[in-house]
């Protein structure tokens, strides 16, 4: 474990970064408990990059990729659509997104009505 001063905003914390890819030591991954809570919170920026996208999640589910309002469903249940098809629009800072298809199929279920706030990750349109 190596100790840092980090400064964000005007106020510096101690942070502990355990290297990754030496040996893991379990006990120490249970030891950060102690710490002060701004701490995460400067790490938690370096973090948070994990793009999710609009694509299936498992077997034809595509989820919403950031929280936002269903603007319009361009699709029912038992229609069949393509890969690349616009199944939804999603209105996500004052824009509006197309959610497509990623696969060719039939649209089992549709999870998402007109108006309603869907949150990133929410299955929208499962296709099989």
């Amino acid at each position: 474990m190596k100790k840092y001063n980090i400064t964000v905003n005007g106020n510096t914390y101690e942070v502990e970064v355990e290297e990754v890819g030496s040996a893991p030591s379990a006990p120490r991954a249970a030891a950060p408990a102690p710490q002060a809570a701004p701490a995460p919170q400067a790490a938690a920026p370096k973090a948070a990059p994990a793009p999710q996208a609009a694509a299936p999640a498992g077997s034809g589910s595509v989820t919403a990729p950031m929280p936002g309002t269903v603007l319009d469903v361009k699709v029912a249940v038992g229609d069949t659509v393509s890969n690349g098809d616009v199944l939804l629009i999603l209105e996500a800072m004052k824009m509006e997104n197309e959610i497509m298809a990623a696969q060719d199929g039939k649209v089992i279920s549709v999870n998402a009505a007109k108006g309603a706030s869907v949150n990133s990750g929410d299955v929208l349109v499962v296709i099989g």
